[in-house]
């Protein structure tokens, strides 16, 4: 199956290609994953590889086991970040997992503060576009996310400040008007105080220690075209994969 490493354990393999359904929004939270008997039949394996696939989506956040019920799907709560909703855009035509939704609570220009506009190297006090948005799915709050853009690319976007639905991402839609296309990215990671303004929106005290992450692109040019940083909701996780080989 495309997009699945070869070469990969049978058990890991069949996990692989269920995770992929749940993705998709093929196998929905609370549906019975294929069973031990539908995997031996349909895969051609022995009755312990079959077992170890539904060892490995447990583990992964991928299914639970309920009791009088089965083994069901379920989605992670983890994060999606932007990286995430930039490769989600660019594979699907949708930076959303199924189940997700997005609230915009704000999208205005604004005077860049000081880290703004150290990360888009303008001078402090510069116009800049600051959009506000709240990410939700179905165990409630993923992230308040903040991302600040150039200001100049309101006149080629004006969608950008406008809280009304975009016709792509962000990514999507300066790469369509400007010809700029993100081509790097830096993450940073950390723990820190939600600031009093986010603290509402998050649902949780002013203070309360999150996980953070900004995020800076740069088009093809070496220019950054956004800057972002999104406080994490209660009880998330940020995990990411990657192959060693």
């Amino acid at each position: 199956m495309t997009g699945i490493p070869s070469g990969l354990p049978p058990y890991r393999r069949i996990a692989a290609q269920i995770k992929a359904r749940i993705e998709r929004g093929e196998l929905r939270p609370g549906e019975r994953i294929p069973s031990v008997r539908e995997i031996m039949s349909g895969e051609g394996v022995s009755v312990g590889t079959a077992t170890r696939v539904a060892a490995v989506l447990r583990a992964e956040g991928y299914a639970e086991t309920i009791p009088g019920i089965g083994t069901v799907a379920r989605m992670p709560s983890k994060i999606t970040t932007g990286p995430d909703r930039l490769q989600l855009q660019r594979t699907t035509g949708s930076g959303f997992k199924p189940g997700e939704r997005v609230e915009i609570i704000s999208a205005e220009l604004v005077s860049a503060a000081g880290e703004v506009a150290d990360a888009l190297e303008v001078e402090e006090g510069s116009p800049v576009i600051q959009r506000r948005r709240r990410y939700l799915d179905e165990d409630g709050i993923v992230a308040l996310s903040t991302s600040w853009l150039l200001g100049e690319l309101a006149q080629a976007a004006p969608e950008l400040i406008s809280t009304g639905p975009l016709p792509k991402m962000t990514f999507g839609l300066i790469e369509d008007r400007t010809g700029r296309r993100a081509v790097k990215r830096r993450d940073v990671v950390s723990v820190r105080a939600v600031p009093e303004g986010v603290a509402e929106l998050l649902d949780v005290a002013p203070g309360t220690l999150t996980l953070s992450m900004a995020n800076l692109y740069w088009d093809q040019h070496g220019q950054v075209t956004e800057f972002a940083r999104d406080f994490m909701g209660p009880d998330r996780e940020l995990a990411a994969d990657y192959e060693l080989e």
